[in-house]
């Protein structure tokens, strides 16, 4: 990270700080606009969040290594999670997430090269009655069939080329990933 960055990465999460406070609690709001900001918590900006709050950073590490929204590896513009509990398997989510992996490229647990589409596993997304579940950043898409992933894509690429003119996410490398992601501020797992 070029000089000029970090100071502007200090800056922004200064201005995190005085909106959100210099108290314990205050230390997930500030990585959750991060995460937002960055598309990833890098690791200067951990040290940075340690040290604003007066915290160690193996405690701020410990919070973005526990909680599936947060990562410390860039995710794409559109991060889709895919249920795979039983119910949803039973609802058949294995063509879904094959369908998912033909029309991105990719494997669960990467980002393609473009930095537009991170594919991850959902431990849960709370529709057991309407699987197989997709969230999609915060949309969520119920009784997905693998002809439905298509259109679910598409409208992805188009929202994505409606921004084109605006910063994106930088181009994040392709990276495994070792575990099932969960969602919705789970717990990793």
């Amino acid at each position: 990270m070029l000089v000029g960055s970090q100071q502007k990465l200090q800056d922004d999460i200064r201005a995190l700080v005085e909106r959100h406070g210099r108290t314990r609690d205050a230390l997930l709001p500030i990585l959750q606009d991060l995460q937002a900001a960055q598309s990833c918590v890098p690791d200067f900006a951990m040290q940075v969040v340690a040290d604003e709050l007066g915290l160690h950073p193996a405690e701020v590490y410990g919070v973005v290594s526990f909680y599936a929204f947060l990562d410390h590896r860039p995710r794409g513009r559109f991060v889709m999670r895919l249920c795979r509990t039983i119910s949803c398997e039973l609802a058949r989510t294995a063509p879904v997430a094959r369908q998912l992996e033909n029309e991105l490229g990719i494997a669960f647990g990467e980002t393609t090269r473009d930095g537009r589409f991170t594919l991850e596993w959902a431990a849960c997304l709370g529709l057991c009655d309407q699987g197989p579940a997709l969230l999609v950043n915060d949309r969520v898409y119920t009784k997905v069939t693998p002809d439905r992933v298509h259109a679910i894509v598409e409208d992805c690429r188009k929202v994505f080329g409606a921004h084109a003119a605006q910063p994106s996410a930088p181009s994040a490398p392709v990276h495994p990933a070792a575990h099932p992601q969960p969602a919705l501020a789970a717990a990793k797992g």
